[in-house]
């Protein structure tokens, strides 16, 4: 099965913003991940003390199979953000294949993340698109 959600950015008041979305649509977060619970990576800049509590993802679900997520951003990656174009448009998939497929075709823009295991246990990529609509692709790994 394969969903689509949206994903929000936020500069450093992610967690205000689902607090406020959770007394909208109720229910309980089912995920939420700080900066400073990532472990070190290649290519990746180490987390500053200012952006360590800063959300790294966030999943509130809003009914059925659908759910908002979203993060803050922070350091080099916050150049990018403008309000008003602060979302992604997430696809979870059930294989790695279709996770690769939606991918090639989607990534004719330009790659931000190529398609890889993560440390949270996903294979995920995230790409631009020709028209500059931003897709995060993943799918859960078999444990």
């Amino acid at each position: 099965m394969t969903t689509v959600n949206i994903y929000l950015t936020f500069d450093g008041n992610c967690e205000e913003a689902f607090n406020y979305y959770k007394t909208v649509f109720g229910g309980d977060f089912e995920m939420v991940s700080r900066f400073k619970e990532m472990p070190p990576m290649d290519n990746c800049p180490e987390v500053s003390a200012e952006d360590a509590e800063k959300i790294m993802h966030i999943t509130l679900p809003i009914g059925g199979d659908t759910v908002i997520m979203g993060n803050d951003t922070g350091g080099e990656w916050a150049t990018n953000y403008k309000a008003g174009n602060n979302f992604s448009i997430s696809i979870s998939t059930d294989s790695q294949e279709k996770a690769d497929d939606f991918f090639a075709k989607l990534s004719k823009g330009s790659v931000v993340m190529p398609m890889d295991k993560t440390f949270w246990g996903s294979y995920f990529g995230m790409c631009v698109d020709q028209f500059g609509i931003t897709w995060m692709v993943g799918c859960e790994l078999e444990e």
